[in-house]
């Protein structure tokens, strides 16, 4: 079991790919600077749901990378989200949060996608330290698979400080906003292998 600074139980699952998962983001150059492709595709994901953050989220074995993300005051360097994110990572760059915080881990473990319409209705998610740290009470997310390894490299992702009605559109929507961006991912992997 995991534990934060508070002694509070962390619940972030088992991650046996971190290593691959981490190696294969090197290889595509992914999860390791901000990239305007991203920052656009976040702030399109956050216009088709209506959701004040979105993100594209890389994940590799220590950490979680936003190589895009939207934030309510449009501020790419992620306003309040970053600033928890950049202390949950030791005070490093604003885009990073450590693994054991928020729901993407969940998602990229599980390689399916997660609604959670109020977090405080889930137990297991209620305690997450985004919840008391950012205010975070709805999430939705779905992995972004890599075609040529199977891995889940990371996830598209929105949340919101006011739980939110997702249903059955909004997890069609974030799989298929998915399923778009890895076809961007998919022709950086074609040109390096």
């Amino acid at each position: 079991m995991t534990y934060d600074a508070a002694g509070r139980l962390l619940l972030t699952p088992v991650d046996k790919e971190g290593p691959d998962r981490a190696r294969r983001l090197r290889r595509l150059d992914l999860g390791q600077r901000p990239e305007p492709v991203f920052d656009l595709f976040a702030d399109r994901l956050a216009d088709v749901t209506g959701a004040p953050y979105a993100m594209v989220n890389f994940i590799d074995d220590n950490r979680q990378f936003f190589a895009g993300l939207h934030t309510p005051d449009g501020d790419h360097r992620g306003g309040e989200l970053s600033a928890v994110a950049a202390e949950s990572a030791g005070g490093s760059a604003s885009r990073y949060m450590a693994r054991d915080h928020g729901y993407c881990p969940h998602v990229v473990v599980r390689r399916k996608a997660l609604v959670l319409e109020d977090v405080c209705d889930y137990p297991r998610f209620a305690g997450n330290p985004v919840v008391d740290e950012i205010g975070i009470r709805s999430y939705l997310g779905a992995p972004l698979i890599d075609d040529r390894t199977g891995l889940a490299l990371g996830t598209v992702c929105v949340v919101a400080t006011e739980p939110r009605p997702w249903g059955r559109a909004g997890l069609a929507v974030i799989k298929a906003m998915a399923a778009e961006l890895m076809d961007t991912v998919r022709g950086r992997g074609d040109l390096l292998g």
